[in-house]
């Protein structure tokens, strides 16, 4: 391992940063959202300059272990005074970084929850959430509140993308869904991200569900 010139604090930051996210990596892989290699979860280390943990690309994400974190910028590109410099980000970093520094998160999950996808192919201009008590865990009313989650077109060009979500984004709504692809979901930190994200599969799944029934009985 090559230890180049960065801090003791920064590496203790780095350490803990990547032990929570191999544990929370560990538990969505068990639930099936990180299948193989994919997906990618980060937590903001700092501000200014803007600093994220983001998991390393190409790693089971059920075997994680601490050390399995990259430090990246503003961009999304690793830094170089890291304690793992050998190591890759994933390549969409640049959309996590994107979405802290946009809604100010903690942390952003991205994972491969089935139902979004599913419901971004039928309400390609956005997922309609309301009149379900479990809003609450999106920080949503429960009654009497309209939520769309943004869809936009899947793209290897995490810029655009970046674009896209901005174009879209809501601060009240902290999801975004990628067609074909996936969701993203973020907090304060990682705990909060986690929850919203088991929170919109419930939501999403329900409306799918309940769309389906209703279709069926025209």
């Amino acid at each position: 391992m090559s230890v180049q010139q960065h801090s003791p604090a920064l590496d203790g930051d780095v350490h803990r940063a990547g032990a929570a996210l191999a544990a929370e990596s560990a538990r969505f892989a068990a639930l099936g959202w990180m299948r193989g290699t994919s997906g990618n979860l980060s937590m903001t280390l700092q501000s200014d300059p803007l600093r994220l943990a983001v998991t390393a690309s190409g790693r089971d994400k059920g075997e994680l272990g601490p050390e399995d974190v990259v430090v990246v910028d503003a961009d999304g590109a690793a830094v170089p005074d890291q304690p793992r410099p050998d190591q890759r980000p994933s390549a969409e970093a640049g959309l996590h970084a994107r979405i802290a520094r946009v809604a100010g998160a903690g942390a952003v999950v991205h994972v491969h929850v089935l139902a979004p996808v599913l419901a971004a192919d039928r309400w390609p201009d956005g997922v309609v959430l309301r009149d379900l008590e479990i809003l609450k865990g999106l920080g949503r009313g429960a009654h009497d509140d309209v939520v769309t989650v943004p869809v936009v077109p899947n793209s290897q060009d995490m810029t655009w993308l970046g674009d896209r979500f901005e174009d879209g984004f809501d601060p009240a709504t902290p999801a975004l869904i990628v067609a074909r692809h996936g969701v993203y979901v973020w907090g304060d930190d990682l705990h909060q991200a986690r929850h919203r994200a088991e929170c919109l599969e419930w939501l999403v799944s329900f409306t799918l569900a309940a769309h389906t029934a209703r279709a069926g009985h025209i």
